[in-house]
This record gives structure tokens, C-alpha cells and sequence, in this order.
């Protein structure tokens, strides 16, 4: 199977194709405000890499979030337009389980982390297991002082992985069974690890029934079915 990944939960946009396993195309570029211009581009180059055209893609996957509201919505319309112009179905991941699998090197619970802007993050927590990890309770936007207090209250040696450098100095302090470490941002070339083990389960999706995963009120309104209808790829 061939898949065709888009991430836009934060500043690092990326886009992978792969094929059973393999990578065959990867373009990253971290600008917070650059996802729209950055994702036709980077989609094009990556289908040249492994010399395949819009119509060889199988499968399109995308991070709904949790993330900032104007980025997340780039990837997710991209994506939904660029299924939908070559009729293949869509499989969808989380933000926080694309860290968070990442990260899946050690026996610490793992709370991945991800910039909400506004004083705020995303969180959830997650279990390793070989092979990958699993999530042990429910995602949550919450101030870094309600993290703090989340961390201390950890039995379990913690390791905070993604945007924790948006969290202020002071939040670390006294937390000593805390860990910090990477990944900084989701990457595409996970989703594409992700996405293939949903294929084999059946667990894809129309590219219209495809949602946002917000966790709270967007920050503004883009006509994004105006977006979706200048985009189109040769077949």
C-alpha cells in the first residue's frame, strides 16, 4: 500500500509518502505561519522522489490534532482535497500519539506535548509497549501550572516529550522523576507508521467524514471549502 502523510499540528509541517513499511519521500519545514505554502510544494517533490504520480497514492493520512487552529486545518483540507481528486480513503492520527510513539524507548509513562499558543498545551499521557505505545487516559488542554501539578501527582517516572520548551523554567522545578526529551514535533514519517497499521485493521475513513481534533474553541474562521476547491492534482 501506498501512503501519502501530512502533518500541520505545529510549526514543523511535513509530508511523507512510503509504501509497506518503507520511505520513499520526506519534506520538512518548521514556520508556524508557512503550512499552506509549504504543503502543494512539498507534496509535489515527494512524489517526484520515489517517481510516482497522485494516482498511485492508496492512502492519505493526516494529523487532526490536537494543535493551533490555522495550521491544523491547512494539513486536514489538503489532505481531504487531495484524497478526494483521486478517489482513495483516508486514515487520521493524533498529534499526541505521533510523539508520543516516538518516544516509546524506555519505561517512563510518556506525556507528549503540544503548543496550544495562549498560554496553554496539550497533554496526554501513554504507556510503551514493545513496539509502540498505548494512551492511558484522555487528552487535555491545561495550563503549565495544572501540568505541574498533573507531574507531581505521577507515580510512575514521567518522560515529557514535544513542545516542552514553551513551558516556562519555573514549571520544572521540583520535579525531579521527571524526564524531558524529544521528539520536539509529530513528523509525517510516523504517521505513515500508523497509518499502515490502521489500514490493515479496516480502520479508514471517507475523506468528508474527516474532523478536527480541537479540544477547544478555534481562534478564528477561514472559508476553508473555498481552499479545498483550488486545489487539484493532475492525475
Amino acid at each position: 500500500m501506498r501512503i501519502l502523510a501530512i502533518d500541520t499540528s505545529t510549526p514543523a509541517s511535513s509530508v511523507a509518502i512510503g509504501e509497506e513499511g518503507a520511505l520513499r519521500g520526506l519534506s520538512v519545514n518548521v514556520d508556524r505561519r508557512g503550512h499552506v505554502k509549504f504543503l502543494v510544494p512539498a507534496i509535489d517533490f515527494c512524489l517526484e522522489q520515489a517517481g510516482w504520480s497522485s494516482r498511485d497514492i492508496d492512502l492519505v493520512a493526516v494529523d487532526i490534532g490536537p494543535g493551533p487552529y490555522t495550521g491544523l486545518r491547512s494539513g486536514i483540507s489538503t489532505a481531504q482535497a487531495f484524497a478526494a481528486a483521486i478517489g482513495a480513503p483516508m486514515a487520521t492520527v493524533s498529534s499526541l500519539t505521533v510523539i508520543a510513539l516516538r518516544a516509546a524507548t524506555g519505561r517512563r509513562r510518556i506525556w507528549p506535548v503540544v503548543d496550544m499558543r495562549r498560554g496553554q498545551i496539550a497533554v496526554a499521557p501513554f504507556t510503551p509497549l514493545p513496539g509502540g505505545v498505548a494512551p492511558d487516559g484522555e487528552p487535555q488542554v491545561v495550563h503549565p501550572e495544572e501540568f505541574k501539578a498533573i507531574l507531581e501527582s505521577e507515580i510512575d517516572d514521567a518522560l515529557v516529550v514535544g513542545d516542552w520548551q514553551s513551558i516556562p523554567d519555573s514549571t520544572w522545578t521540583g520535579l525531579h522523576r521527571v524526564r524531558r526529551g524529544r521528539p520536539r514535533y509529530p513528523s509525517a514519517e510516523a504517521i505513515l507508521e500508523i497509518a499502515a497499521m490502521k489500514a490493515r485493521h479496516g480502520k479508514t475513513t471517507d475523506p468528508d467524514a474527516v474532523r478536527p481534533f480541537y479540544l477547544r474553541e478555534p481562534d478564528v474562521q477561514i472559508n476553508w471549502q473555498a481552499f479545498r476547491s483550488e486545489g487539484a492534482w493532475p492525475q
